[in-house]
């Protein structure tokens, strides 16, 4: 199983994302231009599902 981490950080840069600061626990916040929201990452996740989820939060038509 992987580490979708860095990869997950990219796609994110890549769409405009901005991070904003450390979260509580293993969470980073970061904010997205294409729904003005800002959403929690968390670190060192190995689920594709919860990074897919994460992307859709962001409003990013990708997936993993």
């Amino acid at each position: 199983m992987s580490n979708f981490d860095r990869d997950l950080r990219k796609k994110l840069e890549e769409f405009g994302c901005t991070f904003v600061r450390e979260g509580k626990g293993s969470h980073q916040i970061w904010h997205s231009p294409i729904t003005n929201i800002n959403f929690s990452v968390p670190l060192g996740t190995k689920s594709r599902h919860t990074v897919n989820a994460v992307l859709k939060q962001a409003g990013i038509k990708y997936r993993f």
